[in-house]
């Protein structure tokens, strides 16, 4: 079991609650403005953030506001790299006002997915962060495509799991399409994730064991349940002594 481990959310999307899920995480993955937010909602949201002490990351997407980013698009690799690298740079110059530096970056959505499976779109992600700052942390899923294109790039990774989301046989997200995609009770959250930390595993939805490492927690703040989700993720981990702590 892990001593500590970093609980991250995606914000600056435009939901009600982002305020009370602060206090339980210790990354903010803050939307670019590609499928959510602008610079007043980036500079808002990183200033409560950094009040809260938690990191903050540049959350970028494919351009698409319409599905919220959560729509699979197909651009050539030099595309997918150039719109990353704008979305860190539109982040970092918000970050500035704060004299912050940002502290990762996590691919939101469809292009998170895409990135997990097709070797192209991860390296075009490390592209960009190799020309932009490649002291960002990349956050991608345990076991990833990407986790092993920023391993073979050179750049630092943190795998992560999902707290309040299933898994496929292949060890992918159950696409939010499907109705078993995200878990609904509190007691599911801590089940799925005491299996994760006991036994590095998770089970998918066809009752399949798949190994995972669990560096960073993600949790959602557009869920119905995202505040107590968070809670339940926060008090799990401080019951069993693990430190709540951002990668260095």
């Amino acid at each position: 079991m892990n001593h500590s481990v970093d609980i991250n959310c995606d914000m600056g999307e435009g939901m009600p609650e982002e305020d009370l899920i602060m206090p339980f995480i210790s990354s903010a993955n803050i939307a670019c403005g590609y499928h959510a937010g602008d610079k007043l909602v980036m500079h808002k949201t990183m200033e409560l953030a950094l009040d809260y002490g938690v990191v903050a990351g540049a959350h970028p997407s494919f351009p698409d506001k319409e599905n919220f980013g959560r729509t699979n698009m197909h651009f050539p690799d030099a595309e997918i790299t150039d719109m990353v690298k704008k979305q860190v740079e539109t982040l970092a110059e918000v970050a500035l006002n704060f004299n912050y530096s940002l502290h990762h970056l996590k691919p939101h959505g469809a292009l998170y997915n895409m990135a997990a499976k097709e070797w192209n779109i991860a390296n075009a992600i490390c592209k960009a962060v190799l020309e932009t700052d490649k002291n960002l942390i990349i956050y991608a899923q345990s076991g990833s495509k990407l986790i092993k294109a920023a391993q073979s790039a050179g750049l630092r990774s943190c795998s992560e799991v999902f707290a309040d989301r299933t898994y496929q046989a292949d060890g992918t997200l159950t696409p939010r399409a499907q109705p078993n995609a995200l878990l609904k009770h509190s007691h599911e959250v801590k089940t799925q994730l005491m299996q994760m930390m006991n036994r590095q595993q998770v089970i998918s939805t066809d009752g399949k064991l798949i190994p995972v490492q669990m560096e960073t927690i993600c949790i959602h703040s557009d869920g119905e349940h995202a505040v107590a989700f968070a809670r339940t993720v926060y008090e799990l981990l401080s019951h069993h002594h693990i430190r709540i702590s951002s990668p260095k």
